[in-house]
């Protein structure tokens, strides 16, 4: 297929900006199929490259090849002949647990099950309706429009804790944190069997999984993905399960799910990575009924944001927030060490 001239000022009136990329200052060259194929949501490679080939994608104001390679601070617009939905959040009357809040920020426990922005199959029902609805002109980030006061998320089932800006100010202030890896994220996750190594570090590349759009994949050559690294400590061993304590450098979609499944111990009840049947012990009846009763008592991959430390915009001083595990956190831990005791 030709790939078509270039758009004439009133067929660039019709066309709707869908997407503007800043891209990374320390971005590695890639091409740029690729590399859009890691930052939009439900698309494919077939797709990326014939919107190309349509004229659709432009750098820095220019249209560009398939195989264009991306550079540090390119400027990428796609833009499409139908208009985007619409980024107005429709606000909702849905309960938040605020475990801190003054004039520059909040800080959210976001129970386990709650979508944290609108999106795809998810446009109700989400911490930023209820952010909405609660709190009026709350900042959003360029780019990231639809999702005000976010500046960074959580899974939908994974619990904990997320810090919310309420000006312009903390919100440049936190973003700029995120991107120097400066914020202290702990989490702590239940994983099936042992690491050999008591405490470690999982430096491997993440990106979207090239055969289902859905999941994380990783890629230890580095050749597709992003840099991402997780270090992790064993907190407790439960013969077939244990507990660990991860803290994220980096801030990659799936990334302690995705990083544990490469380490060969993913997250219990983890169904999206293989985690919600047994990996460890035998299948015997008794052992079998336990475990699916543990799944029954923590329906979801057992992930909770435990704290989360920053330099505070207004004081400059360093803040640190922590959480109690849900309830149905510890329920699991309190049968599985039941079990190892009795069995």
């Amino acid at each position: 297929m030709q790939e078509k001239e270039e758009y004439t000022e009133q067929e660039e009136e019709a066309l709707f900006e869908h997407y503007h990329i800043k891209v990374d200052p320390k971005q590695e060259l890639m091409r740029i199929d690729k590399f859009l194929m890691d930052r939009l949501p439900n698309v494919t490679r077939n797709k990326v490259q014939q919107a190309i080939k349509d004229g659709f994608v432009k750098v820095n104001q220019a249209s560009i090849k398939p195989n264009y390679r991306v550079h540090p601070e390119d400027d990428i617009r796609i833009a499409l002949p139908e208009p985007p939905r619409d980024t107005d959040v429709k606000p909702e009357d849905i309960p938040l647990n605020i475990v801190y809040e003054d004039k520059e920020l909040l800080i959210v426990n976001k129970e386990a099950g709650m979508v944290v922005h609108p999106a795809h199959q998810n446009w109700s029902g989400t911490l930023v309706n209820a952010l909405a609805y609660h709190f009026q002109q709350l900042p959003q980030m360029e780019g990231n429009e639809g999702r005000p006061g976010l500046v960074h998320r959580i899974d939908k089932d994974t619990s904990g804790l997320l810090v919310i800006a309420k000006t312009e100010k903390a919100m440049t202030h936190l973003a700029k944190q995120f991107f120097d890896h400066s914020i202290e994220r702990t989490y702590y996750a239940l994983i099936w069997g042992e690491p050999k190594e008591a405490e470690g570090t999982i430096d491997v590349h993440l990106g979207r999984s090239l055969k289902d759009r859905r999941i994380t994949d990783a890629f230890p050559e580095g050749d597709f993905g992003r840099h991402a690294v997780t270090h992790y400590k064993v907190l407790n061993t439960l013969r077939y399960v244990t507990l660990v304590q991860c803290n994220l450098e980096t801030g990659r979609t799936h990334q302690i799910r995705a990083h544990m499944k490469y380490l060969g111990h993913p997250l219990f009840n983890d169904a999206t990575y293989g985690g919600d049947r047994i990996l460890k012990g035998t299948k015997f009846s008794k052992y079998k009924s336990f475990v699916d009763n543990c799944f029954k008592i923590l329906p979801r991959q057992a992930l909770h944001a435990k704290s989360l430390g920053f330099i505070h915009p207004a004081t400059n001083k360093h803040v640190q927030f922590d959480s109690e595990l849900p309830a149905d956190f510890i329920q699991l831990l309190e049968k599985w060490e039941s079990y190892i005791q009795f069995n």
